[in-house]
This record gives structure tokens, C-alpha cells and sequence, in this order.
């Protein structure tokens, strides 16, 4: 019997499904010269790299059900300034593998901590979109020093709070393909994405589609930063905050993020959506990688 407590797959034909999937919008990312498992005290993390100019590296974290392809739209962009990694969280659909459970805050910011190790970066830069920018503020937050910035794409519990609706909503995507109809799990994706529609011929849709309904998450819930945490924080960080974002109240999250961020730089962008990096792929690039320069100088 598989550990109730630790992420994995519905069954071996879901994880069939899922990986066809993964590897059909894996076909829209560039180029990648390398890739790893790397073995941690929680299980083995897969990691991507694309090659871009000389530079600080940056990490990059995907949001929840989510994993390397859906930076389709951003690679790009990005690797025209930097070289960049791409993980796929553990715990979540993807090409990890959770081995052990994970309790606590701590726990997820330790195995992203030998994961660094593993791949011998010393000091990158993260960006994260929705929870994934929550990990990589957890991460700054339990270990400091170990990053030179954060760029965060509309994070879930980083700056405010999750609303109820939204949690109300997002019950029927951790629920089995036999208990949620498609097309109801599809319509929380566009109501997600600010009304975008969405299908298999979007990738990051088809993926996290097929994760919510292939995989069973199991990993502690993101608790909101104490206002004492973010002001800890001892990197610069940039906050891109969707002004259309169903996950938090955005005025509220943004005047959080000005108000506790020791060194942050925070824009409220009113016509964007949760799905931001999507949305504004050359305006992301084009913003951190000015923001990347000023952070290493």
C-alpha cells in the first residue's frame, strides 16, 4: 500500500496519461542541455537546464499542479538574458519523485535547500509564480543568505490572504475524474485565468488539467508570512502583483508587500490576471532581467 501521505499518481494509467502530456507540452520549450535527479532527504527532484547568456543563474518555481512546461510562454524571454532551471516541485505532478512525507514549512524549504546543493548553485536567483512564489519566499524566509533575489508572480499566501470563494472553488480540483465532471474542472482553469478559455491546445492548461485529475497532492497547506517573517527578508525581491488575481484581494497584497518588504519592489499590474506569466511573457522578461542587473550590481 502507497504512504496516504505522500504525493503521487491515482494509478499506474494516470501517471501513463499525465506523462503524455508532460511530454507533449515539454515539445513547445526550448532547448535543454541538461537534466538531473537530484536525490533529497523527501525524494528525487527533476531539474532542467537552458542554456542562456553568462550570468547569475535563475530557478525558476511553478505554481501548484503545475510543473516545467507551463514556462512555455517565458523561457524564451527569459533565456535571452539569462541561463535558467527549471524544477519540478516536489510533492506536485511532475517528474519528481516524493519519497518521504512533508510536515512542514521547514521541510519544503530543506529538500529545496539540498536541491541547490545537488546542483552546486550558489546564490540564484528564484522566480516563482502563484505557490511556487510562496516556496521560494518560504525558502528566502527559513533559509537566508541562499539567494541574491526573488521574483514573484502573483503569490498565493505570501502578502494576503486566500479568499474564501477562491478556496471554496479550488475544492473540486484535488477530487478524482469519476467524482468532477471535465468540464467543471475546466471552468475553474478560466475562472483561474481571468476568463481565458482554456483547452489541450494551451499547455500549461493541459498540464495542470491533467494533474489535478491524475494526481493526489499531500503536502502541508502554504500558511500566510508573519509580517515579521517578510521583514526579514534580506534580498531584493520583486513583486508583480495581477490586479484581476482571484487567489488574494491585489490592493491589499500590494500595499503588504510596500509596506513589510525591507527591499522590495513592487508593481500592481491592473489588467492582469493569476495566470500573469502568460499573460505578460516579454513584459516579465524584460522587468527581472533589469531587476536581475540591479540586484547583482
Amino acid at each position: 500500500m502507497p504512504n496516504p501521505r505522500i504525493g503521487r499518481f491515482r494509478s499506474d494509467a494516470a501517471r501513463a496519461h499525465f506523462l503524455a502530456v508532460y511530454q507533449y507540452c515539454l515539445a513547445d520549450l526550448p532547448p535543454y542541455d541538461q537534466t538531473f535527479d537530484i536525490p533529497t532527504s523527501f525524494g528525487t527532484v527533476g531539474v532542467y537546464r537552458f542554456p542562456g547568456p553568462d550570468g547569475r543563474p535563475v530557478v525558476l518555481l511553478p505554481g501548484r499542479n503545475a510543473s516545467t512546461p507551463m514556462w512555455a510562454d517565458n523561457l524564451p524571454g527569459l533565456l535571452a538574458h539569462r541561463t535558467v532551471f527549471t524544477v519540478d516541485l516536489l510533492g506536485e505532478p511532475g517528474l519528481s519523485v516524493q519519497e518521504h512525507e512533508l510536515g512542514s514549512a521547514e521541510d519544503q524549504a530543506q529538500w529545496f535547500d539540498e536541491m541547490l546543493a545537488g546542483l552546486a548553485l550558489t546564490s540564484p536567483h528564484l522566480m516563482g509564480v502563484s505557490f511556487g512564489g510562496w516556496s521560494a519566499t518560504n525558502y528566502a524566509v527559513l533559509k537566508p543568505g541562499r539567494v541574491s533575489s526573488l521574483t514573484l508572480l502573483d503569490p498565493v499566501m505570501t502578502f494576503a490572504p486566500i479568499s474564501v470563494r477562491t478556496m471554496v472553488m479550488m475544492i473540486p480540483m484535488g477530487l478524482p475524474a469519476a467524482v468532477v465532471p471535465e468540464g467543471l474542472r475546466r471552468w475553474v482553469l478560466r475562472w483561474i485565468a481571468g476568463g481565458a478559455e482554456v483547452d489541450d491546445s494551451v499547455p500549461a492548461a493541459a498540464l495542470i488539467a491533467s494533474g489535478t485529475r491524475d494526481f493526489v497532492l499531500h503536502q502541508p497547506a502554504p500558511t500566510l508570512f508573519t509580517a515579521d517573517q517578510l521583514r526579514t527578508l534580506d534580498v531584493p525581491v520583486l513583486a508583480l502583483i495581477a490586479g484581476r488575481s482571484v487567489i488574494h484581494d491585489a490592493e491589499r497584497a500590494a500595499a503588504s508587500a510596500r509596506k513589510l518588504l525591507p527591499h522590495g519592489r513592487v508593481e500592481l499590474w491592473p489588467e492582469a490576471s493569476h495566470a500573469i506569466n502568460g499573460e505578460y511573457p516579454e513584459r516579465i522578461a524584460e522587468t527581472a532581467a533589469a531587476f536581475w542587473a540591479e540586484a547583482d550590481a
